[in-house]
């Protein structure tokens, strides 16, 4: 199980196809861990080198044990590239990823080619909310937070079609530690990059759920108008559109990447 220290904290890593072939790195959302990626890691290391990790405090990298924000989240990637002497890479992040993936195009623009942004926002819901549901997590632990999450994440639908998936991935939030859940959420009440998103220059692609009530389709448009060259593309999903519609990701993904 490979590993990279980063910053005195162990960051968990998987790579799929040749080191030769150029780099995409896949960056998972809130309360989830690296295998939400597998369809599209499969299907996508024909072409590409592709580097998926455990967002710090999820999976089976560290938890974290200070406070959080996401520049450090975005350091964590310039350090897991660094790690493996990947210079440039593509990157693909989901909702807390997908803020991660905006960090590093305005602050590190020469370690990103193309980026793609999923189901994000420049700034995803409130500080009220967040900072909510880090006390709530902190008080309660994070089965308060899992109750509710298939039907944020996953339309009705596909919760009835696919409930081995869905109870697959509720099982994941429930195993999350709640103290790096809960700093997870206080980075997102600290995050606001809509003044800064202007300066993205990178080729970018914004994926939106068509059902989303995380991140709108609303606030996909927003994000893609304000940087300069990007589109949007609409699925037929909740929150968690690789997931959900991942053929269709996959494939938009893959033909944005090899343009």
């Amino acid at each position: 199980m490979p590993f990279a220290r980063i910053d005195g904290v162990r960051l968990h890593y998987d790579t799929q196809g040749s080191e030769a072939l150029p780099c995409l790195v896949l960056s998972n959302s809130l309360g989830t861990d690296l295998s939400m990626w597998e369809r599209q890691a499969t299907a996508l290391a024909e072409a590409f080198h592709v580097v998926r990790y455990d967002t710090r405090g999820h999976g089976q990298s560290d938890r974290c044990s200070a406070p959080l924000d996401v520049a450090r989240l975005g350091q964590d990637v310039i350090g897991l590239l660094d790690h493996l002497g990947i210079g440039r890479a593509h990157f693909c992040g989901i909702s807390m990823g997908g803020l991660t993936g905006q960090w590093l195009a305005i602050h590190a623009p020469q370690r990103i080619d193309k980026l793609a942004l999923a189901n994000t926002a420049a700034r995803i819901g409130n500080a009220e909310g967040w900072t909510a549901r880090a006390a709530l997590v902190r008080r309660e632990g994070i089965d308060r937070v899992a109750d509710g999450a298939a039907s944020r994440w996953f339309t009705d639908d596909f919760i009835v079609r696919q409930p081995e998936v869905v109870r697959t991935m509720i099982g994941t939030l429930r195993a999350q530690d709640s103290e790096s859940y809960a700093a997870c959420c206080d980075a997102l009440a600290d995050c606001d990059l809509c003044d800064a998103v202007t300066r993205i220059g990178s080729p970018t692609l914004v994926l939106a759920g068509a059902a989303d009530p995380v991140a709108t389709v609303a606030d996909a448009h927003w994000l893609a108008g304000r940087i300069d060259g990007a589109r949007v593309e609409v699925l037929p999903a909740s929150h968690l559109s690789n997931v959900e519609a991942g053929e269709r990701f996959t494939g938009l993904l893959g033909r944005f990447l090899s343009a």
